[in-house]
């Protein structure tokens, strides 16, 4: 079982939107070296809606290759077409990654009876760890806990990330399948509070940017150390809060450029942060020392 802090990585970019090859390995190197416990390539972060499929698997095929099982690589393999992710899904495998993160299907707005058959039928159709990912701020379609709890004793789905950020729900997802399955937090403002509740870890943005600090406000919420865990999230919060000032992955990737790691680019049709946000995310930077 993957558990602790799992980067959703950013793909970086040239300015001309082809992705930057060099900087992507430098940013595997760096979490290694930070500590973060597992990375999710091509995940929402990743820019994974707008990368080609040949650029989809490139990218987890180049993030495989340079971690060189130095950490468990987590591959973003949902997709609103089931025949589309078990494509995906299969050729992650294919790639050498350790488990797959599959989003709900967006935008056709399937019923609950059609999640269920559309991960069934990823799980028979490929033999590798699979991860459930419910975002319904994204997608229009929200996984609910008894859909979830449908699927625990499916062989291949090992986990589910739940980000909707709502702790009473996360309660009751933990409470009907966590003798089953993993919940990881998709929500970095509350999730030591989630993995306190008895999850395994989080899926999270904020690593991208500070992830020895990410690590450690895991370990703390693993050992049950609370007041700990409390009062890091705290110097966290307005981290937190500048990754989302606007659609993820904008500040994150200004925030990463800022810091030296990576150039400016990002793929139409989402464009470089805002003038009026870039001080909010600098500060936060600057409180914690990244910059």
């Amino acid at each position: 079982m993957i558990t602790g802090s799992i980067v959703a990585l950013v793909t970086p970019m040239h300015a001309d939107g082809s992705v930057d090859w060099e900087s992507l390995d430098g940013l595997v190197e760096f979490h290694i070296k930070q500590g973060t416990d597992a990375i999710v390539a091509v995940g929402t972060t990743g820019e994974s809606a707008t990368l080609s499929t040949e650029e989809h698997c490139a990218v987890i095929e180049r993030v495989v290759k340079v971690t060189a099982g130095r950490r468990p690589i987590i591959a973003g393999t949902g997709a609103n077409s089931t025949s589309e992710a078990i494509e995906l899904t299969q050729e992650a495998k294919n790639l050498g990654a350790d488990a797959c993160l599959l989003v709900t299907p967006y935008y056709n707005k399937p019923p609950q009876r059609g999640l269920i058959k559309h991960h069934e039928a990823i799980a028979a159709a490929v033999d590798i760890p699979q991860i459930l990912y419910n975002v319904p701020g994204r997608t229009a379609c929200d996984m609910l806990p008894e859909t979830i709890a449908a699927l625990a004793d499916v062989e291949q789905i090992v986990a589910v990330k739940e980000a909707t950020g709502d702790l009473e729900r996360a309660r009751k997802v933990i409470e009907l399948v966590g003798d089953r399955m993993a919940v990881y937090s998709g929500d970095d403002a509350t999730a030591y509070e989630l993995i306190l509740l008895g999850g395994k870890g989080n899926i999270s943005v904020t690593a991208n940017v500070a992830p020895a600090l990410m690590h450690q406000l895991c370990m703390l919420a693993l050992d049950g150390q609370a007041a700990e865990a409390k009062a890091l999230n705290e110097r966290l919060m307005n981290l937190h809060n500048a990754m989302f000032c606007e659609a993820n992955p904008i500040p994150v990737k200004w925030a990463l450029h800022k810091m030296g790691l990576m150039g400016r680019g990002i793929r139409l049709p989402l464009v470089e942060l805002d003038e009026r946000y870039k001080p909010k995310v600098e500060l936060s930077l600057a409180a914690l020392e990244l910059i």
